[in-house]
């Protein structure tokens, strides 16, 4: 099978993390978060509710009576999933070591996210993944 990406601008990212969190909601509700949360106009809301529904990302819903009802059709996970793949092909040329080589050159890791790091690498070994 294969695999559909959706690239998200950010603010497409910012309308989904709004579903993601509350969905399904009516569009009015989605362009009055999105103006106490980035002092959007309706009409810019909107423009991106009708851009997403193209690129399959949500689904208007009609309701029988009132307003039509907005829900995510792409998870998150899958979202955040397709742009790190997007990203270490694009920075690193798809090497997830070299990312993380570069990552813990400037910054130190924590006994903790060493740990977690130590665990997903014997996971993966033992033929085990989340």
């Amino acid at each position: 099978m294969t695999e559909r990406r959706t690239n998200l601008t950010q603010a497409e990212w910012s309308v989904m993390e709004c579903l993601w969190k509350a969905g399904p909601i009516t569009g009015r509700e989605v362009t009055q978060k999105m103006e106490e949360s980035c002092g959007w106009s309706r009409s810019t809301t909107l423009t991106l509710l009708t851009r997403l529904e193209h690129k399959g990302a949500l689904e208007s819903i009609p309701a029988e009576k009132g307003p039509k009802l907005f829900s995510p059709l792409l998870k998150r996970e899958d979202a955040a999933l397709g742009e790190t793949r997007d990203f270490l092909d694009r920075v690193y040329q798809g090497s997830l070591s070299l990312m993380v080589s570069a990552l813990t050159k400037k910054q130190a890791l924590s006994r903790e996210e060493l740990d977690e790091l130590y665990a997903l690498l014997k996971g993966l070994e033992e033929g085990q993944h989340d």
